[in-house]
């Protein structure tokens, strides 16, 4: 707080800082605090939102500069950025755009700042979601679950903490999917095949295909050059 107090900032920015800044430090700055945050406020506020928006398999997302108050995301939004979400990105690619897209965002508000150039808009309590932060108990992949859920929840997990599946009694990190038509009648969780691309296994609806896995203590490796190794009965 006294060090913010010494340089007396005009504004200051703030970009993935995972706590809630106290009061007394927001007290500091009279003109605040300007956060960049991941998602199209109010949906997503919270400590995971651009993971979130691939879970949900929303084909939109972006970032947000918004006053910081005490509540968590809660400020006036000044200035958003959208982008699309590609079918089969993962959380980790996304966030890789969302960055250079949240620097243009943060530039760009702090030079409307210099130019007393913002225009504060109040968000819509009731249009607001959450994000929550993930964890390790969402891993476990449910193949009774439709092979777009399936799918959306490997990306949205990936880089971290990545989902898992049971396979042949074994269980992998999977790292890769997609999903594919499945016209028959198995029951889901069924493997259906190998193909050249990967190994895929019956959903409720559809099916997915997994290119990438990792069994335990292994590296990744494309699925059919690991099955080629280790047959399984089908």
């Amino acid at each position: 707080v006294e060090q913010l107090r010494a340089l007396q900032p005009d504004v200051v920015a703030v970009v993935a800082y995972g706590r809630i800044l106290p009061q007394k430090v927001l007290d500091t700055v009279p003109n605040g605090f300007i956060n960049i945050h991941a998602s199209l406020l109010p949906q997503y506020r919270g400590s995971a939102p651009y993971q979130w928006a691939v879970l949900d398999g929303l084909t939109e997302t972006g970032v947000s500069a918004q006053f910081m108050v005490r509540q968590m995301d809660a400020g006036d939004v000044v200035g958003v950025r959208k982008t699309s979400i590609a079918p089969n990105e993962t959380a980790g690619e996304l966030l890789d755009r969302l960055a250079v897209l949240g620097a243009d965002l943060l530039s760009d508000t702090l030079n409307k700042f210099a130019a007393n150039a913002l225009t504060p808009t109040v968000q819509d309590e009731s249009k607001v979601t959450m994000a929550p932060m993930l964890d390790k108990s969402m891993c476990p992949i449910d193949f009774t679950k439709t092979a777009q859920q399936v799918h959306n929840q490997v990306r949205g997990l990936h880089p971290w903490p990545v989902a898992t599946a049971q396979i042949g009694g074994n269980c992998f990190k999977i790292h890769s999917t997609v999903i594919v038509d499945n016209p028959t009648a198995a029951p889901a969780g069924t493997i259906l095949g190998l193909t050249k691309t990967g190994l895929q296994i019956a959903c409720s609806e559809d099916a997915v295909e997994i290119r990438i896995l990792q069994a335990e203590g292994g590296k990744r490796m494309a699925a059919p050059d690991y099955f080629r190794g280790h047959p399984l009965e089908i």
